[in-house]
């Protein structure tokens, strides 16, 4: 069994962007420009942005923070987003999800310019992934496919099972995993799928993004399966100083030894959402 090691992944991705930088500022132009949008004091979201500050400063972006409390109204929001769409001196940024309840998600998401949607969650960066046309992929399928690529992990022909169809994760990974690019034989199965153990034993390439921890037991994983677990469910752990602790949908104890290849949680797939967000902002810099 292979531990798929996404910091050091994340970790050597940066060291490229980073060399990137260095020869964008020398040829006499601004670094990328990230900027976040944080509604409220949500400790995950709060978590999550402070990573992606420190991931600006280790590559050399510049980083904004816009923060707002919880009852900021939708069309302040949608003011702020506006006016970030017409900042030149901006690359691209993120509204940081979820918002409160009195704001609309998707109307938020449709107001950002594409040419600046990082996080690649704008209906006009979905179709162009969907007709396999360029565009700023969602960073947790983009950091996927990377370390696939990178350990060279054989994909073509391969049956892969996304469990989970959110618009975030398991609708873009199952489209990018059955580009021409990788050549998976795609299964999407959610919480109405028939026989759902048997559909996931039977994967080669098994990836769990449905936010349910350890829902995925040693029973559901074939001898050899390559074992991609997204979730990062905090569950409370007074013994340690944050007060929780992150676990995956795979029972990891119970998987691991059946697996060729595994990714933990923390440690896997988390960093290389992160950089995959960096590698978007990059790209929004040069077609700029």
């Amino acid at each position: 069994m292979i531990l798929i090691d996404g910091k050091k992944t994340a970790d050597e991705i940066k060291k490229e962007i980073a060399e990137e930088v260095k020869l964008i500022v020398a040829s006499g132009k601004r670094a990328p420009h990230l900027a976040a949008v944080l509604v409220g004091h949500d400790g995950g979201s709060e978590s999550y942005v402070a990573f992606k500050i420190k991931d600006c400063a280790e590559v050399g972006f510049k980083s904004s923070l816009v923060r707002f409390e919880d009852d900021v109204t939708e069309e302040v929001l949608l003011a702020k987003v506006a006016e970030l769409n017409a900042d030149a001196d901006l690359d691209g940024f993120i509204v940081q999800l979820p918002l409160p309840k009195h704001i609309a998600e998707q109307k938020i998401i449709e107001a950002i310019d594409p040419r600046k949607d990082v996080d690649g969650f704008h209906p006009e960066n979905v179709g162009r992934l969907v007709l396999g046309m360029p565009a700023f992929l969602s960073a947790t399928p983009f950091g996927i496919i990377e370390l696939l690529k990178r350990y060279q992990i054989p994909t073509s022909g391969k049956n892969c099972v996304v469990v989970g169809r959110s618009n975030i994760v398991g609708r873009p990974l199952s489209i990018l995993m059955s580009q021409k690019s990788v050549n998976a034989t795609v299964t999407v199965a959610h919480s109405q799928t028939k026989n759902l153990e048997k559909v996931c034993a039977e994967a080669d390439i098994l990836i769990a993004a449905l936010g349910s921890p350890e829902f995925i037991k040693g029973n559901m994983v074939k001898e050899g399966a390559v074992v991609i677990d997204v979730g990062t469910t905090r569950v409370d752990a007074p013994e340690k100083k944050s007060g929780f602790r992150l676990m995956g949908d795979v029972k990891y104890d119970e998987v691991a030894p059946k697996c060729s290849y595994i990714t933990p949680v923390p440690g896997g797939v988390g960093p290389m959402t992160r950089v995959s967000l960096l590698q978007n902002t990059l790209l929004a810099a040069k077609l700029r």
